[in-house]
C-alpha cells in the first residue's frame, strides 16, 4: 500500500479530459489498495481552500496562483502562495503520503515542486500533452512556467508522459534528459461498458446516419479540416451527416465554415454533450474521426474503441503510437484534404470493413482499462519510494461508486 497526493491541475466537477482522467486513476490506485488523497488548484485563485469528501476521496481545493512579474501581482502572489503551500504542509503532516504525484503540469506543479522541496517527497510528473494543447499556449508566454516546469523534471523522482511524442517535447523544449521519462498511455474505464446503442441519441439525430466528432472547439482540434473533407467528399457517397459536438471559440467559425462550403444542411452542431448523451453518441455513430492538428494522445479513440465504432484519426502527435492504421482504425493527415476524404468515402462505402476495424479496436481496449494502467504507475511509485510491490489487493478501504464516464 502506498499513501499517494495526487496533484492535477482540476478536478470534477470541473469537466475535461484531465479532470475525468484524474479521478479514474485515483479511483483505481484506491481499488488496488492505495490510499488517495487529491489536491489540486481552485478555478478562481483568490476564492477560499476548501475540502470535500468525493467519491470516498478527501479532495482539498487551494488557491495556487501562479507568480508573475508585475507588481501587485507578485505581492499578491506572495501572500497567497505562502498560505498555500503552508496549507499543503498540513495537509502532508494530517495525511502523511509517500509521494507526490502532479497530473498536468499547471500551477499545481509548481506549488508540487515546491512542496516535495520542503518535505522531502519524492516528485512524480506526470505530461498530458498540456506544453502543447494549452488553448492559450500558457508555456509559450509565462517564463515563470517554463522555468517551474524544467525546475521540476530536474528534481522529480519520476516524470511520464502519455506519449512518446509528448516526451519529445519536454525533452526538445523543455531540458528534460533524453531517456528519462517513461511513457504511460491514458486509460479508459470499462466497468460502465454498455454496448452498441446504450446512451441517449443526440437531439434531433434519431435515425438518421452520422459521421462524429467531439471535443473542445478550438483550432487545435481541426474541425475546420474536416469540414473541408466532408466537404470534398463525392455527394453521392456522403451517405452520413457530420456531427461536431462540444462547445469552444470557433464554434461561430466553423458554422460560418459549413455555410460556406455548402453541407451546413448536413452538419449539425449539438453543442457540449452530457456524459450520456457522449455514450451514445459514440455507440450509434457511424464513424467516429479525430482530425486534431496535433494530438498528445487521443482518449476519446479509446472512447470510440469501448462504444464499438471505427475511428479515423490524426497522424499527428500520439496516435500513431497506439492505432495500427487498417486493422483497428485509419490514420490520416488531416490537411490532406483529398487523401482524407477519400478515406471517409471507403469506409462508408464499406460496412463490412468498417465493422471489422470497429471489432479489432473493441477487443484492444481493454489494454487501456485503468486497472492495467493504474498498476503501471504503482510500480513507479514504488520506485520513486524505494519500495518493492508484490501483486495488487483489492481494496479493503472505503467504498465508492464510480461509473466510467466519457471524455472529450
Amino acid at each position: 500500500m502506498t499513501r499517494i497526493a495526487l496533484l492535477p491541475s482540476s478536478y470534477p466537477p470541473s469537466l475535461g479530459g484531465v479532470e475525468e482522467l484524474s479521478r479514474h486513476l485515483a479511483l483505481s490506485l484506491v481499488d488496488a489498495g492505495d490510499q488517495v488523497e487529491v489536491w489540486t488548484s481552485l478555478p478562481d485563485d483568490a476564492a477560499p481552500e476548501t475540502a470535500e469528501i468525493r467519491d470516498g476521496l478527501v479532495v482539498r481545493r487551494l488557491p495556487m496562483p501562479l507568480p508573475a512579474t508585475n507588481w501587485p501581482a507578485v505581492r499578491r502572489t506572495a501572500i497567497t502562495g505562502t498560505r498555500t503551500l503552508r496549507s499543503l504542509r498540513r495537509a502532508v503532516a494530517a495525511f502523511r503520503p509517500e509521494v507526490l504525484h502532479v497530473q498536468c503540469f499547471g500551477p499545481n506543479g509548481a506549488y508540487a515542486t515546491a512542496l516535495s522541496g520542503l518535505s522531502g517527497l519524492p516528485l512524480v510528473i506526470t505530461l498530458q500533452g498540456e506544453t502543447l494543447m494549452d488553448d492559450a499556449d500558457i508555456f509559450e508566454t509565462s517564463r515563470v512556467l517554463r522555468s517551474a516546469l524544467r525546475f521540476g523534471m530536474r528534481g522529480a523522482s519520476v516524470v511520464t508522459a502519455c506519449s512518446t511524442f509528448t516526451l519529445a517535447d519536454a525533452e526538445q523544449r523543455f531540458g528534460l534528459v533524453p531517456g528519462r521519462g517513461t511513457v504511460i498511455p491514458n486509460g479508459v474505464a470499462l466497468d460502465d461498458e454498455r454496448g452498441l446503442g446504450a446512451g441517449t441519441a443526440p437531439v434531433g439525430l434519431l435515425g438518421r446516419p452520422y459521421i462524429l466528432a467531439l471535443g473542445r472547439v478550438v483550432e487545435k482540434k481541426g474541425f475546420d479540416l474536416l469540414l473541408e473533407a466532408f466537404a470534398a467528399m463525392d455527394p453521392g457517397r456522403r451517405s452520413a451527416d457530420l456531427v461536431v459536438a462540444g462547445a469552444g471559440p470557433a464554434l461561430e467559425s466553423l458554422r460560418a465554415c459549413a455555410a460556406a462550403l455548402g453541407v451546413a444542411g448536413q452538419v449539425h452542431f449539438p453543442g457540449r454533450l452530457s456524459r450520456d448523451e457522449v455514450t451514445g453518441a459514440m455507440a450509434g455513430a457511424t464513424l467516429f474521426v479525430m482530425p486534431s492538428r496535433l494530438e498528445p494522445f487521443g482518449i476519446v479513440v479509446l472512447e470510440a474503441w469501448k462504444a464499438g465504432t471505427a475511428v479515423v484519426a490524426t497522424v499527428h502527435g500520439g496516435p500513431p503510437e497506439f492505432v495500427h492504421s487498417g486493422r483497428d482504425g485509419v490514420l490520416v493527415d488531416p490537411f490532406d484534404t483529398a487523401a482524407f476524404a477519400a478515406a471517409l468515402e471507403l469506409l462508408l462505402d464499406d460496412p463490412a470493413r468498417r465493422r471489422a476495424i470497429a471489432l479489432a479496436g473493441h477487443q484492444r481496449v481493454r489494454e487501456f482499462g485503468w486497472p492495467t494502467i493504474a498498476e503501471r504507475y504503482r510500480q513507479l511509485y514504488a520506485r520513486a519510494t524505494g519500495s518493492e510491490r508484490g501483486g495488487s489487493e483489492p481494496s479493503g478501504g472505503l467504498q465508492h461508486s464510480h461509473q466510467g464516464e466519457p471524455v472529450s
